[in-house]
């Protein structure tokens, strides 16, 4: 059929039209692909798309999260981080993530503390905080450790001896109270002989006192506990100084003398010189000790024993087995000789305990915590950044303060979906595949052959 000029200047223009809308739609799905992102997660558990619980916390946040990951230049490594990531930025426009090579950007992982590739750094409201592992339970707990606005007051009492706060020097505590501050505590100084202690106190900090403390002092601290406040107290080896009536009342007891550890090997790994010097490689399963991946360090620590039961709570970091409590003189030629009343590892040096207590005035029952250590100078400046010292005080601080919640985030692993099938089914599953699909192709081929062939 032979067409006229004007049909064919129709079907020209039609394409051209067809070309011109179907470029407009093209454009206007990728405008649309910029400006909204829509993902669909198909799996039966919804493994790869936030829990309920998470997308709400999202919700809450008002201020931006700068998420900051530390990790080697890896294509497949970054694909993953992103696409856990992401996830929070499809349901919060404000939040941002890096992912920065500390080899290349050392100045930025220097401000973070950055000590190895993995590091990862979450900002939220001027608060940040690290965490070990890129998962939603980490990230998510985090973010609600971060944004809670309560005012979290850490009190050091002072007036003793006790460990300073603002000084710089190697026996002081200024890097951990910039820690504590990064985290969203208040810490302050207290002396109890001017005042009692402030009621919202959400952590009672007594470091080690060199001088006795007053009856009336002991007094105030014995109303604090009885009252259900949550305690850090750190004793070094030495005089009570006036504290015995806080270890009878919480059911401890200092061990005499200090720990030592004679394993001259291991000593000279990890280049420790001194056998009071005292590791902790393992730890007992707690919510402190859960995600310490390192070595702690406890220099000239004293042995500590729960024996009293009104706690619930055991020690949490233990010395190793070859180490013991060392009642005379500490050199460098030491011997265990028990019938002198040395007392054999391992040996507690870090104690938690809680017990649940109902607060005046409050019919909610609370839990009350208490952490005993026989060594302040592993949060000490000139010690605080050795292996993981200042990763376990930090968890004590946030377990004291109950900030060791968790955002209830159960596992969605793929679930099994693995066919069974008997003879039977495996042979009628072979039959259709292999004799009537093929069967079927071939008639229906003849068919069409044949009424083609008729016309």
């Amino acid at each position: 059929m032979k067409l006229s000029r004007k049909t064919r200047l129709l079907l020209q223009l039609h394409k051209i039209v067809f070309i011109v809308l179907l470029l407009i739609a093209v454009g206007m799905l990728g405008w649309l692909s910029n400006k909204h992102s829509y993902q669909f997660d198909w799996t039966s558990n919804k493994r790869n798309t936030l829990s309920q619980s998470s997308i709400d916390l999202l919700h809450t946040l008002e201020q931006p999260v700068q998420v900051t990951v530390y990790v080697q230049d890896d294509e497949t490594v970054h694909a993953a981080i992103k696409e856990i990531l992401q996830r929070y930025q499809r349901e919060k426009d404000d939040f941002k993530f890096r992912l920065i090579n500390p080899d290349i950007d050392f100045e930025s992982a220097q401000q973070d503390g950055i000590e190895r590739y993995g590091q990862i750094i979450i900002k939220y409201n001027n608060n940040k905080e690290a965490i070990a592992s890129l998962n939603e339970q980490a990230i998510s707990s985090a973010l609600l450790r971060l944004s809670r606005s309560s005012n979290r007051r850490v009190v050091f009492l002072k007036g003793h001896g006790e460990r300073r706060i603002a000084d710089d020097d190697n026996t002081s505590y200024s890097k951990l109270v910039t820690e504590l501050k990064a985290k969203g505590f208040n810490p302050e100084t207290h002396n109890l002989l001017l005042s009692t202690l402030p009621a919202d106190t959400a952590v009672l900090v007594l470091a080690s006192p060199d001088r006795e403390l007053l009856e009336g002092e002991i007094d105030h601290i014995k109303t604090y506990i009885n009252d259900g406040g949550n305690l850090l107290w750190m004793m070094d080896p030495g005089e009570m100084q006036g504290t015995d009536e806080l270890a009878s009342l919480l059911g401890i007891r200092f061990h005499p003398g200090m720990i030592v550890d004679n394993n001259t090997n291991l000593r000279n790994t990890l280049r420790i010189q001194h056998p009071a010097m005292v590791p902790v490689l393992d730890y007992v399963a707690h919510p402190v000790t859960e995600d310490i991946q390192y070595n702690t360090l406890f220099p000239i620590s004293r042995g500590i024993e729960h024996v009293d039961k009104q706690f619930n709570g055991s020690a949490i970091a233990l010395s190793l087995a070859q180490s013991w409590s060392e009642t005379s003189a500490v050199n460098e030629e030491i011997v265990f000789e028990p019938d002198n009343g040395d007392i054999e590892g391992p040996i507690g040096i870090v104690v938690a305990l809680e017990r649940s207590i109902d607060k005046l005035n409050d019919p909610n029952t609370t839990t009350q915590r208490v952490i005993i250590s026989g060594d302040s100078d592993f949060l000490a400046n000139n010690y605080i950044g050795v292996g993981a010292n200042l990763s376990l005080g930090m968890n004590i601080f946030n377990w004291l303060a109950g900030d060791d919640v968790l955002i209830a985030i159960e596992p969605r692993n793929a679930t099994d979906t693995q066919l069974q099938l008997d003879d039977t089914e495996i042979l009628l599953i072979s039959i259709g595949y292999f004799i009537v699909l093929p069967a079927g192709l071939i008639l229906a081929g003849v068919v069409i052959w044949l009424r083609r062939r008729n016309r």
